[in-house]
């Protein structure tokens, strides 16, 4: 078989058989449980790059049963064949630039989860999972396989944040389970209205297409010429409700400060880093492509990005009233993926390749900011911002790795943050320019927060209680320094990401071109 049809099944579940292969390997031996997860993971970035390379963004297919997707990878076998359940993996430019991104910063974080103690082969077993459920949601093309993966990455995370948490790492864990189980049963009833309606759908003759998600975009079986139903609005409305609780969105975020704080520093990396992105990736893939009618309502436009600019502004002012460290991450969180809505919300060429470069952004900026939090409270073993203060001359290399990261996420020019923001308000401002100007003031109170808490943890006069504070060990150093040339790297050439995704935003915005 072509290796490259094979490719996104490797990349897939090699995690999976990594994980497998730790179950089989003796608890005692940690060093060895850590290093087949550093070497499947690796392997498995490597194997994202090699696709990164190989795909071509001018020579997609441009048929009406894949279109816009790369056929030399694409891979579609029968699965549950009564039900027309197949094993459909494909690629677009979006897929690609997050698959990168997630096999990188999940290589990058194994060194940072080498500090867990407690049931280390537990840990990592289950991180394999999870990273096996991440790949999968960004290579499905088949409703219930895309589903099925959705799912997978559920019960990994829930148990890595309630058994290797914080104080509070059951309520966190539950919390999650319960916000993200809603999002998916929601999924689930419209994945349910599209296989029934296909059943009937011109007397039943599109039936084998039921869970086809690139022909149930090109049939748009819901359509009617009057616009949409009010059936089509609940489809619409319980899809990005799914999706958003992911994002997550105002006012279904609460659940993420909580997981954040909980969690061990390298699934807060993972968390913020890719599954963040996954309710974007959705809203992309699945709940604007399958009901494009609503998604280019004025009203529907309109509120969207009004809640993309709540996200903002609220997101940042959350972030200026913490006292502890990673829950101000947290929230900037919140605030950084209000532009991912806002640039998907107003359906302009220039906004919705903003918003997906500021899901491969945030994905680089979060996952940094959240291991610099790790790496100092390894050795303070807390995060209250007061009570640092001159850690900048105490650890130097960290702190100059520190203002990248920082930087970065404030999206100073020159750096990853920047050039989303900036597309995302260039697009916005054609849509309206007074509901831009609002958002932009987000920038403004990112740099207050920023810029605060950079003057309270690393500058001034050094405390005592954190003289013994070492810097970076080697595995820190491996951790943090890719994560900074790539905030640099694509800062200065944004072009090597775009590249890659603008043909697809095309056939994206394609869907729209008569309804807007």
């Amino acid at each position: 078989m072509d290796f490259n049809k094979m490719l996104l099944t490797l990349i897939t579940f090699l995690p999976l058989a990594g994980g497998g292969l730790i179950l089989m390997t003796p608890r005692e031996r940690v060093g060895t449980i850590r290093w087949i997860s550093v070497a499947t993971t690796g392997i498995v970035f490597a194997l994202t790059c090699w696709l990164w390379w190989i795909f071509n963004p001018a020579a997609i297919a441009s048929g009406t049963a894949y279109s816009g997707y790369d056929v030399k990878t694409l891979t579609d076998v029968p699965w549950i064949g009564a039900y027309h359940i197949h094993y459909r993996l494909g690629v677009d430019g979006l897929s690609v630039l997050l698959i990168v991104m997630t096999g990188f910063l999940s290589f990058l974080a194994t060194f940072v989860a080498f500090p867990i103690k407690k049931y280390v082969k537990g840990f990592f077993a289950l991180y394999m999972l999870l990273v096996t459920g991440m790949m999968g949601v960004f290579v499905a093309l088949d409703f219930f396989l895309f589903y099925v993966f959705w799912e997978v990455m559920l019960l990994p995370m829930y148990f890595l944040i309630g058994i290797w948490g914080g104080p509070r790492k059951e309520y966190a864990a539950i919390k999650f389970f319960l916000y993200t189980l809603l999002g998916s049963v929601l999924i689930l009833l419209v994945m349910l209205a599209y296989y029934f309606k296909m059943q009937s759908f011109e007397g039943g003759k599109y039936a084998e297409y039921a869970f086809n998600i690139p022909q149930l975009v090109y049939l748009q079986p819901f359509h009617v010429p009057d616009g949409p139903t009010l059936f089509q609005h609940l489809m619409f409305w319980g899809l990005f409700i799914g999706f958003a609780i992911k994002v997550p969105i105002f006012p279904f975020h609460t659940w993420l400060p909580d997981a954040h704080v909980e969690a061990p520093t390298a699934i807060s990396v993972i968390l913020a880093g890719v599954l963040l992105k996954m309710g974007g990736y959705g809203i992309l893939r699945l709940n604007y492509p399958l009901l494009p009618e609503v998604g280019a309502t004025a009203s529907v436009m309109w509120f969207l990005a009004i809640l993309g600019v709540v996200n903002i502004i609220y997101g940042a002012f959350c972030a200026l009233g913490q006292t502890d460290f990673k829950r101000l991450v947290a929230y900037s969180s919140v605030s950084h993926m209000g532009y991912v809505l806002l640039g998907v919300a107003v359906l302009k060429e220039e906004a919705v390749n903003g918003a997906i470069f500021q899901m491969f952004a945030h994905g680089i900026s979060s996952a940094m900011m959240f291991t610099l939090v790790g790496v100092l409270y390894e050795r303070a073993h807390h995060r209250e911002i007061a009570r640092f203060g001159g850690i900048g001359t105490q650890m130097p290399v960290y702190f100059g790795l520190a203002v990248v990261g920082f930087f970065a996420s404030l999206g100073l020019p020159m750096m990853v943050g920047f050039i989303g923001e900036a597309l995302v308000f260039l697009g916005s401002f054609k849509y309206n320019w007074l509901l831009t100007c609002v958002a932009t003031s987000g920038m403004m109170l990112t740099a207050g927060y920023i810029l605060w808490t950079m003057q309270r943890v690393y500058l001034g006069k050094g405390k005592e209680e954190h003289a013994h504070f070492p810097d970076c060990n080697r595995w820190e150093l491996i951790s943090l320094v890719p994560m900074a040339v790539a905030a640099i790297v694509f800062g200065v050439l944004p072009v090597l990401a775009l590249n890659i995704y603008q043909t697809s935003t095309g056939v994206f915005l394609n869907l729209f071109k008569n309804l807007i």
